[in-house]
C-alpha cells in the first residue's frame, strides 16, 4: 500500500494519529511546527526516534521538492520545477514586489481547460494535486526564502498549472491548512484563486465560506469570441460568470478582479475594450491587462504596448479601474506550464 503524505493532514487529524500511536497530544504540535518548515523524519531533532519510525511505515513528510531553481535576469522573478512522489513535474513562479513576496502555485498535473494562449492544457489533465502537495509548494519556496523568522511566502496566487475550482476539495483544505494560525497562518485577505469561470464552484466557495480574491480569468469582451479562445465558454456564458461573481461578492465582500490577455489582432482593439466596459459595468471590480507571454505550440502573439494602453485608455474614460500587469520572466519561460512542458520533454527524449 502507497505512504500517505502526512502534509496533507491538519493538526487536528495529526493529533489523532499521534495520540493512536501512544504519544501525548503536543508531540503533534511539535511535528506540525516542523512539517511546516519542510522537514523530513530525520531532521526533527526533539521528536522520540520511536516515534517518527512508527510514523515513516505509513506516511511520507513532504511530497515536494524542489526539481530545479531559474531566476530571470530581467526583473529577480524565480521559475521553479518541483517533483512530485509519483515522478511528476509541476511548476511556480515566485514574483518579489515591494509589499511582499507573491508565489504562484499549481493546482493539477497539466489542465483540462485547453485555452487557446496556455502551455499547461497542451498534454491535457494528468492529475490533481493533494491539499499537501500544493502546501508543499509554499513550504518548499519558503524553505529557501525565509529570512530568520520572516517566511518567503508572503502573498499566494492559485494560478499556476491547472483549474483550481476543477479540483475543488483539495484546494479548499489547502485554503484552510494555509491560513492555519498553528501554521504558515497567511491570512485569506493575501490569497487570490484564478479561474476560467466555473460558476456553480464560485457559488459554492461563497456558499461554504471561503474568501480568497477571486480572479477570473475572462480574455474575450463577448461570448463569440471566448468561445474561440476558451473551450469552457461553451459551457458558461459570461453573462453566467457575472452572476456568479456578483453572488460572490454580495456573499464575501471582495472586489472581482478580471484578467485579460491581450492577443495582437484578436481581443485587443478598441471596440473590444468598450465591449469589455459594458459587461464590467456596475461591478466592484479591477481589470488586469496582460501582456501575453509567447507559447511556440499555441502560435498566438502578444499585442504591442501602444495598442495595449490605448485599449487601456478606452477603459478609463468608461470609469473602468485597469492596470496593465507587469511582464515577467519572459527569460525563464514564465507562461504557466511552459517550462514544466520544456523540461518534461526533454527528459523523455
Amino acid at each position: 500500500m502507497a505512504k500517505s503524505l502526512l502534509i496533507d493532514l491538519s493538526i487536528e487529524e495529526i493529533e489523532n494519529i499521534t495520540v493512536g500511536l501512544g504519544e501525548p497530544k503536543f508531540r503533534a504540535k511539535q511535528l506540525w511546527q516542523w512539517l511546516v518548515k519542510g522537514a523530513e523524519f530525520s531532521q526533527m531533532s526533539n521528536l522520540p526516534k520511536g516515534f517518527l519510525d512508527k510514523l515513516s511505515q505509513d506516511y511520507i513528510a513532504q511530497g515536494v521538492e524542489v526539481y530545479g531553481e531559474y531566476k530571470s535576469k530581467i526583473d529577480g522573478t524565480v521559475k521553479y520545477l518541483y517533483k512530485l512522489c509519483d515522478g511528476n513535474i509541476i511548476e511556480g513562479v515566485l514574483m518579489k514586489y515591494k509589499y511582499g513576496n507573491t508565489l504562484c502555485v499549481s493546482t493539477q498535473v497539466g489542465c483540462r481547460m485547453n485555452c487557446a494562449f496556455c502551455a499547461s492544457g497542451l498534454d491535457g489533465l494528468i492529475r490533481n494535486l493533494t491539499a499537501g502537495e500544493i502546501l508543499g509548494q509554499v513550504i518548499a519556496v519558503n524553505a529557501r526564502n525565509a529570512i530568520g523568522e520572516d517566511r518567503g511566502v508572503t502573498n499566494i496566487v492559485l494560478m499556476g498549472s491547472g483549474e483550481p475550482l476543477d479540483n475543488y476539495d483539495n484546494v479548499c483544505k489547502f485554503l484552510t491548512l494555509v491560513s492555519d494560525e498553528k501554521g504558515l497562518n497567511i491570512s485569506k485577505r493575501n490569497i487570490s484563486l484564478s479561474t476560467c469561470g466555473l460558476c456553480d464552484r464560485i457559488r459554492q466557495l461563497a456558499d461554504d465560506g471561503y474568501t480568497p480574491t477571486m480572479t477570473i480569468s475572462l480574455h474575450a469582451p463577448n461570448d463569440e469570441m471566448r468561445k474561440e479562445i476558451m473551450p469552457i465558454a461553451k459551457k458558461y456564458s459570461i453573462a453566467d460568470i457575472i452572476k456568479a461573481v456578483k453572488y460572490y461578492f454580495e456573499k464575501t465582500g471582495r472586489r472581482i478582479i478580471f484578467e485579460y490577455s491581450m492577443i495582437a489582432g484578436k481581443n485587443d482593439t478598441e471596440e473590444c475594450a468598450r465591449q469589455l466596459a459594458g459587461v464590467v459595468k456596475g461591478l466592484a471590480c479591477h481589470i488586469n491587462l496582460i501582456p501575453l507571454n509567447y507559447v511556440k505550440e499555441r502560435g498566438l502573439d502578444g499585442s504591442n504596448k501602444k495598442n495595449i494602453y490605448r485599449f487601456m485608455s478606452v477603459l478609463e474614460k468608461q470609469g473602468v479601474s485597469v492596470t496593465v500587469r507587469r511582464s515577467m520572466g519572459s527569460d525563464i519561460d514564465g507562461a504557466c506550464g511552459q517550462l514544466r512542458r520544456k523540461v518534461v520533454n526533454n527528459e523523455d527524449n
